[in-house]
């Protein structure tokens, strides 16, 4: 339950991530907001296949789990975490990824 709240919440920055440099690139708004939802529609059809899949590939699923972990974590730590320290709002950043971290926590503390 944890872990499906946490991918629920953070699909929504994912969309605004994908929206915001459609917007600034010249699309309108709105042209943006539909595909930034569209780039999280294929998700639910992804979900399907993998709970169809799952038992193909239960004694594999703890590698496959911890390359996907280990594949954002690069992400963040190589791209992210250095990004968010460019610029003036650099303590907002800050803030964010503590208060992200402690929600995380909490969720996994309450339906752990």
């Amino acid at each position: 339950m944890a872990l499906s709240l946490g991918i629920a919440i953070q699909n929504f920055p994912e969309g605004a991530i994908v929206a915001m440099p459609l917007e600034t690139a010249g699309h309108s708004k709105t042209k943006a907001f539909l595909l930034g939802t569209l780039s999280g529609a294929v998700e639910p059809v992804a979900a399907i296949i993998t709970m169809l899949l799952t038992s193909q590939v239960i004694g594999i699923m703890p590698y496959l789990l911890s390359f996907a972990a280990g594949a954002m974590l690069y992400v963040v730590v190589e791209e992210l975490i250095p990004e968010s320290q460019v610029g003036r709002h650099s303590n907002i950043a800050t803030i964010g990824v503590a208060i992200g971290f402690a929600l995380m926590m909490v969720l996994d503390v309450t339906f752990g």
